[in-house]
């Protein structure tokens, strides 16, 4: 009986008795067929009430938590809880997955909700951020995610009103998100006065931007907007858990028990109590509503479901039933009739009519009920408890018998005697009681002798014995009643047993899992009739075994659904069903039995339920015990992991780590590259001995294949090789498009990649990345060729469905955990595809990001080599290990076909049939139902064709590959040779390399072009390297060896082995000369003597070198000394001396010197073959490396003339010929090298106004700290909300353009028209003619990049970057904002993962595409697709900070990227980006240096400007030419012209004749023209240079934006701004709309508000700190940050006076009303009074003392007579003027008039003080000239308009955003009409209207 096969029969689930109503809310929905969908455990139920009737939706493996209905009600979305938890999108009427959505969430999906139209769906999360994530569900596609908040959110919907806006509402909260590009924006809702701050648990939108909200104090909350409107005040007693809304009105239910019907204007209609109803109880708890019609549904906590009719609602129908929440492990079935009793922690006892699907009994108990049973009789029920008691029932009517407490711990089973006569309790006190049924349950015995809790137990047929088994995992038998235990076994032997609910014992030893020891089985049932056993255990499946199961890992049916730990399983009495419980998820589920002779009946026309529920027996069947064994091959096969030490994407962090140390070393000059360089000639080899089906013929009949990490395309005719490069590491697969022009490979690697590339022109189409780890092993394009399959080699096997030109991930699933060998998509469906592999083939097809598979129905499993489709959708034909063919009809085996002796390695389809390759080494062609073999082709070396390129090593090599093509059968072996064989029989060799195992050995001949390996694979060949490319000899070793040498004359070959004997072999016919075995040791090294070869130096392992004489065959001398293994050895000229390497540095593992001793070449570990410039003195030299070989390389050796190289590879065992290109013939076609890489030392030059643009940190607003470093405690702490004033401000005018650390942001707009640029955090658009600004005021924060979208179909669209800090995608993530510039409107937002900053974008050709660079460490670049807000690639740029990235002007796929020593050309491939570093080498002692600029002109070519001044051109990533000194300094911006090709360059350097800073050259860079800016600045520095109609924008370093004629080269300046801040200073005129500003750039400026524009500026010299107009306006007092001061005259602007009395910057100047006293306050805590009467000396007269710390702000009282001071101690004080006393007492101080006041102190302006300025202060304020308002500015960059005066803390306010962090100062301007405020970061200056808005 040891049969450990699954058994036939099958369980279907048939009903769920229960509802999810705890912990979920909103998740009961009538559906469009007006059935009931809800959930419960890990189920989606759809119930029909009218037929009485359940489907079941199981495609979740954890508990679902979340449901949403499609708005057309028929499909529904749920979510679930566990680590990796997706969504699914599923069909409620066919029960049948749509979609499913995944990789986003983690620890559960807690809200779902679908928009108006059902395109989209939100779902949050239970992770910690909460996050919020919109899905295109049908396509399985993130549009946007975003963290939701930081509490949990309980609610979301969309507005069904407005498109794009949802409403989010949880603990404390209620967020109103908008969508818009990628990115989700929140703005809090505003409680406010109207109800208190708190948690909201379901909302539903109304029209007009209302929405109602429920909360939890059972008010409904009314928004309107963002802000409260109004409370329904009590509409429910307590919490409202749901809301639904419907045509009608809205329905509310909550905890109360309500359920309220409102109408569509949330007036009430109607309430419908349930606990007052019969069915209700106290404490009912309701948790869902849905209305629809006049039907409502009802959810409790409890699980149940009512269904109320509205107009007989006084009598709800209970529908559905379930044991409320508290874990359930009670189970009993009754012995005679079709009843299940359960009893639960919820204390109840039900009683359950498993024919009519119903709850028949309740009974509530004082007890949690732990256990039950039925006596035989069916009469009594008997419970045992939590607290250690046990009742008894009659059945009959739930009264009871008896209640016994004699143990005080849990009653965990009991069980009656199949007599009826005993009682058997067993406890958690580790024993079992007996009792007596008739003497009235009187204890008659008891069993002692566990240790432990008993866990089950079973009586014996007779009664006479009992077993147990407890919690320490040790079985026990007692005599009855007794209790005596048995410890003789031998008496157990006859014994039989009434029931087996046992988890040990022999006879269900197989339901435990081979080598386990764990206890997670709760519970075991025997079926003895059918011989099956059902078993539950902890993770939630129900198994199926057969019964008895005795051998471990026996295999199983299992069936999900239960999503946690099952806690019992039972047996009907007829054995019908199996009742099964579930802990967590207290639910009854009642399974129907289906026996064998049924299931095959039930398998033609199973409903598509079934498949379900048996395709959830996952690995059920999976590597029985009775498989074959594994055919050696397929073995060896499935073992190979591809791990790899040392990824090639590491390469760059060990880079960065050893330049560290490198550092020190470098001081020597490093030698440079060599001048010549190396081609990749040809290959021997091809990777057959692992991989199959990688060889196919192309469109124009040439073949490809692949071999270590190269693509080849190879041509039979001229047998020359073309090869593709673009994979650094082994490819592992080959597929090729049903056009044949296109191949895709997949390769190794950590985040494998898979390219698509075209075979004539060797590039790149597509490279596929970041879902595959380890590497990729099977791949097929679809019949459309738009489709592509790849399977990954982690350890689930993922497979992952992709539209492989975008780039695309189409839908992802995990495979199988055994290996997959092949996939292949449906040629009439590309949804559904197959995979086939180890012990197991899979039917799959596409549901959203999903794909869901079934197992192939097959008898015994086998191992799939294999598959391919026929010639209809259904059928499928697949190859086994064994040689049978099987074929599939759907996922049923129809019948098998004997094949091939061994494995079928390959099946390829014709059109009328197929061909088949085995190991056996045939090649058979089939008719097209594989009734007849046609033909059959056996690969024996007689049947070579004389035109072969080589020799066949055995004969019927095994096939591993095979295709048709131009009259041939294409064949690959796993020998490494590639045959063509020819309809009529002759076969012809092409290709071979070595077979599998690591080729070191390689010896170049002295004088003839050939090459000799020896190889781990027991074979010696000689090859041949002239263009005839083939093997010309091989000979079989008795050993692989590791090392062969020529003699000088090239007769003999010596070739050591690793036995540690060696042979010399006659080179021609490569017998043996001579052979010996001295060493035990590989040996290493072999190598003749120069000269003669008249000696044979031997290495080996054990540390020694022999010495041979070749002529006298003897050993002359031996070596000793090395410490280590031996590696390489070298003789000296003369043959005298030898040189030894022992194992030293892991990496470098071959060099070879060429004859002319100019190169050197090296292979290394990594796979690199470098050339170096011979001799290679200083550390670290610098080279050329080649990537060919995948891992590492194991020799290098040159041709006795140089003219080639020869490398072998270890791992790839492939032998490659590289061509040798001289120094003198250079073609521009340059060889495949990278340059190396330790980048030059000599740094990129200097500059100080690129060092200051490259290390400027941006901090985010919200982030600012104070500007000023006050200290002491500050004026505020309380809670208000803020409301709302009737005075606003309108942005009118900003004097600023940020041109110091920006660039390329000045543009022209409407045909010249207009220009567009931004300072802080506002875009700006000036009209020319008017002179008119209007602003785009979105961004959050300060604006760093700019450009304009030039395609005519995206007209003014306008791209900007700004800071911001981690990229986690929440609101204070860096953004990119496209907007309209006419019209202002946002068009996208796109969130990016730049963290810190966007400082670069550029539109594409087409303007679909914007790509972007951030500032984060690893300078991401990325590029979108900016109107849908999708990501297209992404990829880390440099390691150092790149300054400008730009498309090509006519390219939507290639751009250009410049920085710090940097520049790289890159091509989007896909979704990938790929780049190539620009290639140096072409021009002599060029060096990298600092890119800053780029440009572009015709035929590939690109324009760089570089930190020197100098212009590099580049044809494609060569440098072809410098323009030297195209300026003096640095090149900072660089502007082509679409319509003509000019470009304009901008640069740092002083106006000269000949010069300027701004030139206008031609196309290709040879002549230019260059113009002088007349700003009158002493160097000019251009940031920014754009072209529009015979005009030429120019933005500086100086803050001005200029515009240049180019025909007279008149200069007009447009826009001027302070060039270095921060602006300190603010002063307005008393009478005029005028105001002075002074700065950190030495200049005080003049600007006019109604002209818009500056009137005057003077340059101080030093840097301005303060500036004041004297009441009358006729002078002017300006505070410099040396501590001297001046007073100028405004008519003349000449001196008046001035004076330095202090050393530190002075903070404010003030002239008294009456024009008397000047006030001077300093930094040194000091205020001086001048009196201006006493002339223009300026004496000091007197000041103020005891100043706690400095002066911020001063004003005087109106009469002239004090001042009032705040300072930097937080403190407010009051002197008398002149005399400087301090005025203490406050009746005093309160009855002073202030002349003004701009002090941020005192008790009159408490309020300005926020909660959130404990980091960052208030900085500057002005009241009014009429006392109304106080306008403030902060250090976050806000300007804040408050009533005036505001004692009250947190006074209510209105903010104006725009200002980058801390604002310096502002002020009223006479009369009020404006506000003017300065900044300090952002050097600008921003007018505001004064309007009094409506209230």
């Amino acid at each position: 009986m040891a049969d450990r096969t699954a058994p036939n029969c099958h369980l279907r689930l048939e009903w769920v008795y229960g509802y999810r109503g705890h912990q979920c809310r909103n998740n009961l929905y009538y559906t469009a067929a007006k059935e009931i969908v809800y959930f419960v455990a890990g189920v989606g139920v759809v119930y029909n009430t009218r037929e009485h009737k359940q489907k079941f939706y199981l495609g979740h493996n954890d508990d679902i938590i979340s449901l949403a209905l499609h708005p057309e009600r028929v499909l529904v979305a749920t979510g679930q809880v566990g680590k990796e938890p997706y969504i699914c999108v599923w069909d409620s009427y066919t029960v049948q997955t749509v979609s499913i959505l995944k990789d986003v969430h983690t620890h559960g999906v807690a809200c779902l909700a679908f928009d108006l139209e059902g395109q989209c769906l939100v779902s949050v999360g239970l992770d910690s951020k909460n996050t919020i994530c919109v899905w295109d569900w049908r396509r399985g596609k993130v549009l946007a995610a975003a963290p939701g908040h930081t509490d949990r959110i309980f609610d979301i919907s969309w507005d069904l009103y407005q498109p794009s806006k949802l409403v989010s509402c949880g603990v404390k909260h209620i967020k109103f998100w908008s969508l818009c590009g990628n990115a989700l924006t929140p703005k809090r809702g505003v409680f406010g006065k109207t109800g208190d701050l708190q948690t909201i648990l379901c909302l539903a939108c109304a029209k007009d931007e209302v929405t109602y909200s429920g909360a939890l104090n059972g008010d409904i909350y009314v928004w309107k907007g963002i802000n409260l409107m109004r409370t329904v005040q009590g509409a429910h007693g307590s919490g409202i858990f749901s809301m639904n809304v419907c045509e009608e009105g809205f329905a509310t239910g909550g905890r109360d028990g309500c359920v309220r019907l409102w109408d569509l204007n949330f007036k009430p209609i109607t309430v419908i109590d349930l606990r007052e109803t019969d069915q209700g109880y106290k404490g009912l708890s309701v948790r869902s509503v849905c209305w629809r019609g006049d039907h409502i549904l009802v959810g409790t906590q409890d699980s149940e479901i009512f269904e109320v009719v509205v107009h007989d609602r006084n009598k709800p129908f209970l529908i559905m039933q379930g044991h409320c929440e508290g874990e359930l492990w009670a189970l009993a079935v009754h012995p005679t009739k079709p009843l299940a009793m359960t009893g639960s922690d919820d204390r109840s006892v039900r009683i359950w009519s498993l024919i009519d699907h119903a709850l028949i009994a309740r009974c509530n108990m004082e007890e949690p009920i732990r256990c039950a049973a039925v006596s035989t009789d069916g009469i009594h029920l008997a419970l045992g408890m939590k607290d250690g008691s046990f009742t008894v029932l009659r059945v009959r009517d739930m009264t009871e018998v008896v209640h016994i407490k004699d143990r005080k711990e849990a009653i965990h089973e009991l069980k009656y005697s199949p007599d009826g006569a005993h009682l058997a309790v067993g406890s958690n006190d580790n024993s079992v009681d007996i009792y007596g049924v008739v003497q009235r349950y009187k204890k008659v015995g008891e069993c002692i002798g566990s240790h432990s809790f008993i866990t089950h137990m079973d009586w014996s047929t007779d009664s006479k014995y009992l077993q147990t088994n407890d919690g320490s995992g040790r079985r026990f038998f007692y005599r009855m009643p007794s209790g005596k235990e048995v410890t003789n076994r031998e008496e157990l032997k006859l014994v039989q047993w009434a029931s087996w609910t046992c988890v040990l014992g022999p006879e269900v030893n197989g339901i435990w899992p081979k080598y386990s020891d764990i206890n997670d089985i709760n519970s075991v049932d025997a079926n003895f009739n059918n011989q099956v056993l059902v078993t539950a255990d902890d993770y939630g499946l129900v198994k199926l075994l057969r019964y008895p199961c005795i051998k471990k890992g026996a295999k199983s049916k299992k069936y999900l659904g239960h999503s946690a730990h099952i806690t019992n399983a039972r047996w009907s009495h007829d054995y019908q069903w199996v009742i099964t419980i579930g802990g967590a998820d207290h639910s009854v589920f009642q399974w129907k039995f289906v026996p064998e002779r049924k299931s095959k009946e039930a398998a033609m026309h199973i409903a598509p339920q079934e498949t379900l529920a048996d395709s959830n027996s996952e690995e059920s069947d999976s590597d029985q015990s009775d498989v074959p064994e594994m055919d050696s091959e397929i073995e060896q096969e499935t073992q190979l992991t591809y791990r790899r030490q040392v990824y090639k994407e590491d390469l760059p962090q060990l880079k960065e780590q050893c330049k560290e140390k490198h550092r020190t070393t470098a001081m020597k000059k490093r030698e440079r590259p060599p001048g010549s360089g190396v081609k990749l000639h040809f290959i021997h080899g091809y990777r057959g001995y692992d991989c199959r089906s990688n060889l196919f013929y192309t469109q124009t009949g040439e073949i490809v294949y692949h071999v270590a990490a190269i693509g080849v395309v190879y041509n039979r005719q001229q047998n020359t090789q073309r090869f593709y490069m673009g994979h650094d590491d082994d490819i592992l697969c080959l597929a090729i498009h049903p056009l044949k022009d296109f191949v895709a490979t997949g390769q190794v690697g950590r985040d494998s990649s898979i390219h698509i590339w075209d075979t004539e022109t060797l590039k790149p189409i597509s490279v596929l990345r970041g879902f595959h780890q380890l590497g990729v092993c099977a791949l097929d394009f679809s019949a459309d060729g738009k489709r592509l399959a790849s399977v990954g080699l982690d350890d689930n096997h993922t497979i992952v469905l992709w539209d492989w030109r975008k780039g695309e991930k189409l839908s992802a699933m995990r495979g199988s955990k055994d290996k997959i060998f092949v996939v292949k998509i449906n040629p009439y469906l590309p949804d559904k595809l197959i995979t086939a592999g180890v012990k197991h083939m899979k039917f799959w097809h596409k549901a959203g990001g999903g794909l869901i598979g079934r197992k192939g129905n097959m008898g015994k499993t086998e191992t799939m080599m294999c598959a391919v489709y026929g010639w209809s959708e259904e059928m499928v034909f697949s190859g086994t290990c064994t040689g049978d063919i099987c074929i599939w009809r759907d996922m049923f085996l129809m019948k098998t076909v004997k094949a091939h002796d061994g494995p079928v390695f390959s099946v390829h389809a014709l059109e009328k049939g197929f061909v088949t390759g085995g190991k056996d080494g045939i090649v058979a062609l089939w008719d097209d139902t594989f009734e007849r073999c046609l033909k059959t082709y056996a690969i024996k070396r007689a049947v070579l064709a004389p035109g072969s390129k080589g020799l066949l090593l055995e004969d019927n090599p095994s096939i591993r590959a095979i295709s048709l093509g131009h009259g041939h059968i294409l064949v690959g072996t796993k020998n490494g040779e590639i045959l063509e064989v020819d309809k009529s029989g002759p076969i012809t060799l092409l290709v071979q390399g070595h077979m599998e195992g690591e080729v070191w050995g390689l010896a170049t001949h002295p004088h003839l072009p050939l090459c000799a390996t020896v190889s781990d694979d027991k074979t010696l060949r000689i090859w041949d390297l002239s263009p005839s490319h083939c093997m010309l000899a091989v000979r079989k070793l008795r050993k692989g060896g590791r090392c062969c040498c020529f003699s000088p004359d090239g007769k003999a070959l010596a070739v050591g082995l690793n036995d540690g004997s060696f042979l010399i072999v006659n080179a021609d016919t490569l017998e043996d000369l001579v052979s010996f075995h001295h060493r035990k040791d590989i040996i290493s090294d072999i190598r003749f003597s120069p000269g003669a070869g008249k000696y044979l130096a031997v290495a080996s392992g054990d540390t020694f070198v022999d010495i041979y004489n070749v002529m006298s065959s003897k050993r002359v001398g031996v070596c000793k000394g090395c410490l280590n293994y031996i590696t390489h050895l070298d003789w000296d000229k003369r043959g005298k001396l030898l040189q030894v390497n022992t194992v030293r540095s892991p990496e470098v593992t071959a060099a070879c010197l060429s004859n002319d001793r100019k190169v050197l070449a090296t292979g290394d570990d990594l796979g690199y073959v470098k050339l170096f410039r011979y001799p290679v003195k200083g550390k670290y030299a610098k080279f050329k490396r080649y990537v060919a070989h995948s891992t590492h390389v194991t020799n290098v050796r040159w041709t006795h003339d140089d003219s080639l190289l020869v490398t072998v590879g270890g791992g790839d065992t492939c032998l490659m010929i590289w061509a040798h290109e001289p120094e003198g013939h250079r073609e521009i076609k340059q060889c495949d090298s990278e340059e190396s890489d330790i980048e030059s030392e000599d740094d990129g030059g200097y500059d100080s106004d690129v060092t200051r643009e490259n290390e400027i940190n941006y901090t985010i607003k919200a982030l600012s700290t104070n500007m000023r470093p006050m200290t002491g405690v500050k004026p505020h702490l309380q809670l208000k909300e803020p409301s709302v004033d009737e005075r606003t401000l309108v942005l009118d005018l900003v004097f600023g353009y940020r041109g110091n650390d920006c660039r390329n942001n000045v543009h022209y707009l409407n045909e010249g028209a207009e220009i567009i640029y931004h300072t802080a955090s506002v875009g700006i658009v000036l009209n020319l003619t008017t002179f008119c600004q209007s602003f785009y005021v979105e961004h959050s924060d300060d604006i760093l990049c700019l450009t304009i979208n030039q395609h005519p179909k995206f007209p003014n669209v306008v791209a900007t970057g700004q800071v911001g800090d981690t990229g986690d995608m929440s609101a204070t993530s860096p953004s990119i904002h496209l907007w309209d510039a006419m019209t202002k409107q946002t068009l996208s937002v796109l969130r990016c993962f730049h963290s810190g900053g966007v400082c670069s974008v550029s539109f594409s050709a087409t303007g679909k595409l914007l790509l972007s660079v951030g500032l984060d460490p690893e300078h991401t670049v990325t590029i979108w697709k900016w109107q849908e807000g999708a990501k297209v690639a992404s990829r880390i740029g440099h390691t150092q900070r790149i300054f400008v990235a730009e498309f090509r002007p006519d390219s939507d796929t290639h751009f250009v990227s410049v920085g710090i020593k940097h520049v790289r050309f890159w091509t989007l491939a896909g979704r990938a980006l790929l780049s190539k570093k620009g290639v140096l080498s072409s021009i002599e002692d060029a060096r990298m240096q600092t890119m800053l600029s780029v440009a572009f002109g015709a035929n590939n070519l690109t324009f760089t400007g570089t930190i020197s001044g100098d212009v590099c051109v580049w044809k494609e990533h060569i440098l072809v030419r410098i323009v030297a000194k195209a300026h003096t300094g640095p090149v900072f911006t660089m502007y082509t012209t679409l319509r003509d090709g000019l470009i304009v360059t901008g640069g740092k350097e002083r106006p000269s004749k000949e010069g300027g800073a701004l030139k206008l050259w031609d196309q290709e860079l040879k002549r230019c023209r260059a113009f002088r800016l007349e700003t009158g600045q002493v160097i000019d520095c251009v940031r920014s240079v754009c072209r529009g109609k015979g005009k030429i924008l120019v933005g500086t370093r100086n803050a001005e934006i200029i515009e240049v004629g180019e025909k007279n080269a008149a200069c007009n300046i447009l826009v001027n701004g302070h060039m270095d801040g921060p602006i300190w200073g603010l002063g307005t005129h008393p009478s005029r709309d005028v105001f002075l500003s002074a700065a950190e750039d030495g200049t005080v400026r003049l600007w006019d508000i109604p002209e818009k524009k500056m009137l005057n500026k003077v340059n101080l010299g030093h840097p301005a700190r303060t500036i004041n107009y004297s009441p009358e306006g006729d002078m002017v007092a300006i505070g410099m940050k040396n501590g001297e001061f001046i007073i100028l005259l405004v008519a003349s602007l000449k001196i008046w006076g001035k004076k330095r009395d202090r050393r530190s910057p002075i903070q404010d100047i003030r002239f008294s009303p009456n024009s008397r006293f000047l006030a001077v306050g300093s930094t040194e805590s000091a205020v001086d009074f001048y009196d201006l009467t006493l002339g223009p000396q300026l004496n000091r007269i007197n000041c103020c003392r005891d100043i706690p710390s400095f002066v911020m702000q001063m004003d005087f009282s109106a009469d002239s007579a004090y001042v009032q001071i705040s300072t930097g101690a937080y403190k407010r004080l009051v002197y008398e003027v002149p005399s400087g006393k301090q005025v203490t007492e406050q009746i005093h101080i309160d009855r002073i008039t202030w002349a003004t006041w701009t002090s941020v102190l005192g008790d009159e302006v408490v309020g300005i003080w926020s909660r959130n300025t404990d980091k960052a202060d208030v900085t500057c304020a002005c009241v009014s000239h009429s006392g109304l308002n106080i306008v403030t500015g902060d250090d976050f960059g806000m300007v804040k308009l408050f009533d005036f005066p505001c004692p009250e803390k947190f006074a209510k306010h209105k903010r104006f955003l725009g200002h980058s962090a801390h604002l310096t100062n502002v002020r009223f301007i006479n009369g009020d009409r404006f506000v003017v405020s300065a900044g300090g970061d952002d050097r600008s200056l921003f007018v505001w209207r004064c309007v009094h808005a409506p209230h």
